[in-house]
């Protein structure tokens, strides 16, 4: 099934495109949306479509930086019933726990998991659509809503020890640092800001202690948190034990201090097998990789986990029916990430 996003992620989205000379029509239907999609009070609509339609418009606009655009006037209640219950915690880290663990009520494509260790902490967002897709202009608007909405949290003055993306630097980094502040990473291995652990024990500044309880009760009364706690765990070991070369369901089981049969019976909950979550978890990364023009292909291959540069555009060539090479020169050439039916 394709993931679904409710449609106030596009909020702002007409008035952005027109005060920027451009008729967001056209490019709504070209991306198989319609004005009525934006219309309808609370709508879920195609991630994929929101995703496409973000590329075409920052093409059609000649803005790199459209996505950030988007963001930078969005309220934290943006989020919805989501926005009710995390503007209530007590501190900056368990509103974004909150925020993690019931995002699927706003955005079924969007995970973000939070790593912690020497002090910082890393907030990473991975854009999980149904199609192999561009996210650039989809990741710098996640990008930018979560660092607004800690800068909502934690009170003016606030900022982050880096931001980071996937992608090439742009040509003109004004709204970059306008949006995201001054210590801004390109061409890095994820997506995401990077803080001090400390700055999320700070107290909320939107909180009402006394509004806390019920507004817990409504979102629990609404909805459960994603359930898929021991798939992330999992993602997230794989992705970090690709590029030391030794990512084996021994080397997670042994990670997570239980027996192989332990994890293929958590996995089978959720019908995955180790095999379909490391695939999967190498789909997402290769596409992350290759939006960076300046990375060598032979350090994607590594990062993946491969061996050998061979090995890995087999196994590219047989999930996207293209060469590596192939389908980034379209990607570049066509502005929006569609890999190639069959190409080289």
């Amino acid at each position: 099934m394709r993931p679904l996003v409710r449609n106030a992620a596009l909020n702002g989205y007409l008035e952005l495109t027109r005060a920027l000379s451009v008729d967001p029509l056209p490019l709504l239907r070209s991306a198989g949306l319609h004005a009525t999609d934006l219309a309808a009070h609370n709508k879920w609509i195609s991630a994929d479509a929101v995703a496409e339609l973000l590329e075409l418009t920052a093409i059609a606009t000649g803005r790199d930086d459209f996505g950030l655009r988007l963001a930078e006037d969005r309220p934290f209640s943006n989020l919805g019933p989501v926005s009710l219950a995390a503007r209530e915690e007590p501190d900056v880290r368990s509103a974004l726990e909150m925020i993690t663990r019931y995002l699927h009520l706003h955005n079924e494509a969007l995970r973000i998991r939070m790593v912690e260790t020497n002090g910082l902490v890393t907030i990473k967002v991975d854009s999980v659509l149904g199609a192999p897709a561009e996210c650039r202009q989809a990741t710098q608007l996640i990008v930018g809503v979560i660092l607004c909405n800690i800068r909502s949290l934690t009170g003016h003055g606030w900022e982050p020890v880096a931001v980071c993306f996937s992608h090439d630097r742009p040509a003109d980094l004004a709204t970059h640092h306008r949006v995201l502040g001054w210590s801004i990473r390109f061409g890095e291995e994820f997506n995401g800001v990077v803080v001090y652990a400390s700055d999320l024990d700070a107290p909320n500044t939107l909180s009402d202690p006394l509004l806390r309880p019920y507004a817990r009760q409504y979102l629990e009364a609404i909805a459960s948190p994603r359930p898929a706690a021991d798939v992330d765990r999992i993602r997230g070991l794989i992705e970090a034990l690709l590029p030391t070369g030794r990512c084996s369901l021994q080397q997670v089981a042994h990670s997570l201090g239980v027996d192989r049969k332990t994890v293929h019976r958590h996995l089978a909950k959720f019908n995955e097998t180790f095999s379909s979550v490391l695939n999967s978890t190498r789909r997402q990364l290769v596409q992350q990789y290759l939006s960076s023009q300046n990375r060598p292909l032979t350090q994607v291959a590594e990062l993946l986990g491969f061996s050998a540069l061979s090995t890995f555009s087999r196994w590219f060539r047989a999930e996207f029916g293209s060469s590596p090479k192939a389908w980034r020169s379209a990607r570049r050439y066509n502005g929006i990430n569609k890999p190639p039916a069959a190409m080289g």
